[in-house]
């Protein structure tokens, strides 16, 4: 709105409304004295800018997007703590302190004979991360434990995108009475939801199936139980509902490609499967179709990649189908370096 108000502008438009009479020059008096007002006038209709970005949803960040989304009843989820299963070859208190890598675990409950439950103290999906031989942190001698299978899921607090995508799911389609956009909006609320679908009548009359992925667009097979619990909670009377994670169809690719020298194999490697990743993760419920060119031309924007050829995607040329209940997954990526 005010991008043309910049210091030059101002200054020339000042320096204008002075007689003709009067040395303007830079370095003289009157420029002098207009230069330091120019120059805070502009960073207040820069600032005003700024300001107007940060009261409106679609550009709002941060503590201004939660003020932009609580008129609407919604709020940020939290980062919430892992929580694990530990196995151990004697007996060990609760409450007693285990790590692995840049992580700790409290024991908060003995589940079987030498099984513990053990709460991440470190918020977010880190805590879900490691696995393996951990390390006693209170001295425990004779005692050895193992940090295994993911019991509850942590998750980091909410991304400025997906609260931004629940805010317009909320005001452009309105849920009422226990509709599609109904379930979606219970789905959503859930801690580590990032992203759902309602296939409603999918079984007969009554029955309302609900997909659901965490917020890393990933198959959580705690998930579906935690928003299933919630649902039932505020759901209408007689409905019957299913809440399950969608199918996985892995996308395999494989091609030549010639480097140009400026990264090295490995490096090209990784940065092609995060771009595959990106891309499959945006057309989670909304896409029904992997697209060999759209792949292709990710293959062509990977930096240090100068050509390709052979390029196939599951094994053929055509694009991949993906049904209403499935999606899209990295699977094995095959890059032949050509020389």
């Amino acid at each position: 709105m005010f991008s043309d108000k910049t210091y030059e502008n101002i200054m020339s438009h000042m320096l204008g409304r002075v007689g003709a009479d009067v040395d303007k020059r830079e370095g003289s008096v009157i420029y002098d004295a207009l230069a330091p007002c120019a120059y805070e006038l502009a960073q207040t209709y820069y600032n005003l800018n700024q300001f107007l970005d940060l009261v409106f949803g679609d550009t709002a960040s941060g503590e201004y997007l939660d003020r932009v989304v609580a008129d609407y009843g919604i709020s940020r989820k939290a980062a919430t703590h892992a929580v694990r299963k530990v196995e151990t070859n004697g007996t060990v208190n609760i409450g007693t302190r285990w790590g692995i890598n840049d992580t700790t675990y409290k024991i908060t409950e003995l589940t079987a004979t030498n099984v513990y439950s053990a709460i991440c103290e470190q918020e977010g999906d880190i805590g879900n991360l490691y696995d393996g031989a951990l390390e006693n942190i209170d001295n425990l001698a004779g005692v050895t434990a193992v940090l295994t299978d993911v019991i509850t899921s942590g998750a980091d607090e909410e991304t400025d995108d997906n609260l931004r995508s629940r805010f317009y799911a909320k005001a452009q389609a309105p849920s009422t009475s226990g509709n599609a956009d109904h379930y979606k909006e219970w789905a959503l609320k859930v801690q580590g939801t990032g992203n759902a679908k309602v296939l409603p009548l999918w079984n007969g009359p009554g029955t309302v199936k609900v997909l659901v992925v965490d917020s890393n667009v990933e198959i959580d097979e705690s998930l579906p139980n935690s928003v299933a619990a919630f649902i039932e909670t505020v759901r209408p009377i007689g409905a019957a509902v299913t809440v399950q994670s969608p199918d996985c169809v892995p996308i395999t690719i494989s091609a030549n490609i010639w480097l140009d020298g400026s990264r090295n194999y490995n490096d090209v490697q990784a940065s092609f499967r995060i771009m595959v990743a990106e891309y499959l993760n945006s057309l989670v419920f909304r896409t029904y179709s992997v697209s060999h060119a759209k792949v292709g031309s990710l293959l062509l924007d990977t930096a240090g990649v100068k050509d390709y050829d052979s390029l196939l995607v599951n094994g053929g040329t055509a694009n991949i189908t993906i049904g209403e209940t499935q999606v899209p997954t990295v699977g094995t990526i095959s890059l032949t370096e050509v020389d």
